[in-house]
Parts: C-alpha cells; sequence; structure tokens
C-alpha cells in the first residue's frame, strides 16, 4: 500500500497512512467482536443453565451489546474521595493497550498482518505481561481492601500461569524453528497440525492461558462471594467498561492465537500456505476456527464451578509446570529426527511425525495418570486413618 501511496505522496507520508489504516482495521475487528462475543455469551449460558439469554433488545437480542456500550458511556463516573487519583485513573488506561497491540503479529492469510515479526510470540508475551501493571494500579490506587486484596490475587495469579503458558509452547517453536507466527502456521501445512503433535501442551496452553485472561473456573480475582468484583470494585461508567472490554478482547485474541498455533491458523488443510485462495478465504477460516475456542470458552465457564486459590496456585506450580518440562524434554529429544523426516519426506512428513508424537504424548500422559492415581490413593489412605488430605 505505501508503494502505490508513494505515486502520489513521499514514501514517508504512505507508510504513516498505511499504518493509521492498518492499526484502525485491527481495533475496529476486535471492538466489533468483542460486542458479537459478549452477546454470544449471554445467549450461550443462557441455554446451559435453561434459560433464554437476552431476547429484547433488537432481533434475537443482537442489540443487547449497543445498549450496554451506551449505558456504561452514560453512566456518571465516580472517583472515591480517599483514592489516589493519579494511580486510580491509569489503572484502566493501561489494561486496553495491551490486549490491543497483540493483534498487529496476528496473520490472518498469506501476507496478511499487522507486521511479520520473526519475534512475533516473544512479542506477544511480552506485550500481554504489562496487563498487570494497570490492574495493580486499579487495586493500589482504589484504596480500597476488597480491591487491592483482588489486584493482588490477579497479579500472583497471572505471574504464576505466564510460567506454564510459556513453556507450553516451546516445544511447537523447537518443532516449527522459529517464533514467527506466520513460520509456524507454514510449519503446520505439511508436519500436520500441533494440536495432534502437542495435545498436552493444548491441553496445558488451554488451562493457563484461561487463568490468564480470569475465565471461570480461574476467575478469582472477581469472586464476589469474597472480594465483590475484585481490582475494580470502586470503577464505574466508562473506566468500569475499559476493563470490560479489555477482557473480552483478550478472550478474543487467546482464542485466535491458540487456533494460530495449534489448528493451522488461517490454513486450510492439504493446501499449500501461499495458495492465493488462503488470501481470499483465510481471515474466514481463522474467525471460525478462533469462534470455536470463544466457544469453548463458555462452554468451560457453564460447567465448572469456581476453584479455591490454594487449589489455583498450586495446580500452576506442582502439576502444570512439570509437565511442562517433561514435554520440553520429550520435544528435545525427538525434534532432531522430526528435521531428518521433514528434510527427507517433505510434504509427506505427516505420515510419520503424527504417529511418533502421538506415542510420545501417549507416554507423557502416562506418567501423568500414574501420578494422579497416586495422589488418589494416598489422599484414600489419609482419609481412612481419620487424617487430613494433602492439598
Amino acid at each position: 500500500m505505501a508503494q502505490a501511496l508513494s505515486q502520489f505522496m513521499p514514501l514517508w507520508l504512505g507508510q504513516i497512512i498505511q499504518y493509521v489504516l492498518v492499526g484502525t482495521a485491527l481495533v475496529l475487528f476486535a471492538v466489533l467482536n468483542m460486542l458479537f462475543i459478549t452477546w454470544m455469551e449471554r445467549k450461550a449460558i443462557g441455554r446451559f443453565q435453561d434459560r433464554i439469554g437476552a431476547n429484547r433488545a433488537g432481533p434475537f437480542g443482537l442489540l443487547q451489546p449497543i445498549a450496554d456500550m451506551v449505558k456504561i458511556m452514560t453512566k456518571e463516573d465516580i472517583t472515591p474521595t480517599a483514592a489516589s487519583r493519579i494511580i486510580y485513573n491509569v489503572g484502566p488506561l493501561v489494561v486496553v493497550p495491551p490486549a490491543l497491540l497483540v493483534f498487529a503479529v496476528l496473520p490472518f492469510g498469506w501476507g496478511l498482518s499487522g507486521s511479520d515479526l520473526n519475534i512475533g510470540l516473544l512479542y506477544v508475551f511480552a506485550i500481554a505481561s504489562t496487563a498487570t501493571i494497570g490492574i495493580l494500579a486499579a487495586g493500589w490506587g482504589s484504596n480500597n481492601k476488597y480491591s487491592l486484596l483482588g489486584a493482588m490475587r490477579a497479579v500472583a495469579q497471572m505471574v504464576s500461569y505466564e510460567v506454564p503458558q510459556v513453556l507450553s509452547i516451546i516445544g511447537i517453536v523447537m518443532l516449527a524453528g522459529t517464533l514467527s507466527l506466520q513460520g509456524i502456521v507454514a510449519k503446520q501445512a505439511y508436519m500436520g497440525w500441533f494440536i495432534l503433535l502437542q495435545p498436552l501442551a493444548f491441553l496445558i496452553f488451554l488451562t493457563a492461558t484461561m487463568a490468564e485472561v480470569n475465565r471461570t473456573p480461574f476467575d478469582l480475582p472477581e469472586a464476589e462471594s469474597e472480594i465483590i468484583a475484585g481490582h475494580h470494585t470502586e470503577y464505574s461508567g466508562l473506566k468500569f467498561g475499559m476493563f470490560y472490554l479489555a477482557e473480552y478482547i483478550s478472550v478474543l485474541f487467546i482464542s485466535a492465537l491458540a487456533a494460530t498455533l495449534f489448528l493451522g491458523g488461517y490454513t486450510i488443510p492439504f493446501i499449500p500456505t501461499d495458495n492465493p485462495i488462503h488470501t481470499v478465504l483465510g481471515p474466514f477460516v481463522l474467525i471460525a476456527k478462533t469462534y470455536f475456542f470463544v466457544f469453548l470458552t463458555m462452554w468451560i465457564r457453564g460447567t465448572l464451578p469456581r476453584v479455591r486459590v490454594d487449589h489455583l496456585m498450586g495446580f500452576a506450580w506442582k502439576a502444570l509446570v512439570p509437565l511442562c518440562l517433561l514435554n520440553i524434554l520429550v520435544v528435545g529429544f525427538i525434534s532432531p529426527f522430526i528435521n531428518l523426516w521433514t528434510q527427507s519426506l517433505g510434504n509427506l512428513a505427516f505420515l510419520v511425525v503424527i504417529p511418533v508424537m502421538l506415542v510420545a504424548n501417549a507416554f507423557m500422559f502416562g506418567i501423568l495418570y500414574f501420578f494422579i492415581s497416586r495422589l488418589v490413593r494416598q489422599n484414600e489412605v489419609k482419609l481412612a486413618e481419620g487424617a487430613v488430605p494433602a492439598r
């Protein structure tokens, strides 16, 4: 685009216009999908709970998100008298930009991405981790013990689950040989979807990512029965809406990222990545895969109860992190052979790679089952002896 505009204006001006247009398109994509996801969640959770869901505003309740947006924008903005005003107002401003900036490296098709960074995954996790600053600022600046407790819970949870989240994708990086999201998608075109090669890593990534964005059953920072609404207890109007916006945009992005890393992103099976059909249909394929994961998060929310905070933190460090290290060890042992097979077999490499990786994952699941059954037996013995079981 910048090259085409350079015929009528300086190149630097064309590049600025290109960046502005691409950035605006990505923001509109995120915000409009966020509005639809809020409606979709109400309808889906309503069906799970034997209710109708939103059905008053517009046909099928489709205008309910617009009504919610108008309500949030017109509600009174209240700032607590004892709040630290600067820190209090910084919180909502800091949580939204990271949720939007990560879309810059998301590939929507062959050559369709804001920026194809060769360190795209590193960029995603570096930018996403800065959201904890806004959450902590919101809790501290509110001068409310419930807000501060919720913020501390949120930061502890997000920092803890970032570790297994990042470790879970190291196996994918080792198999793909790149941190570029475009490169990872291209690798899956002839190696097979990574959900088949790394099913254990997929389950760990899904669990850690849901905890990272505070989705049920990991929504301890907003446990209303204990700490009201967590770090945004004292916020109202548009400031509360910014936290709401950041959470649902994050759900959209993690779903798109999961689709990119594990389901081949915008690619259609058995069609080369650089085929022109991916430029046309790629965005629609990615959106379809993304909404599969969006629905999965809603399904989990409507099914599982909230876990206890000590169980939540212990699960990250005692279960997910060791499993990630085991997965890295296994992939590190097998990856040299996989590289050899891909070089010799080309597009037929998936016929060998997928069975070998499935066997390796079956081995890891067997180890997981052994330790879980052993822990269950130990707890049964302690219960029989009248002792308190291990947590």
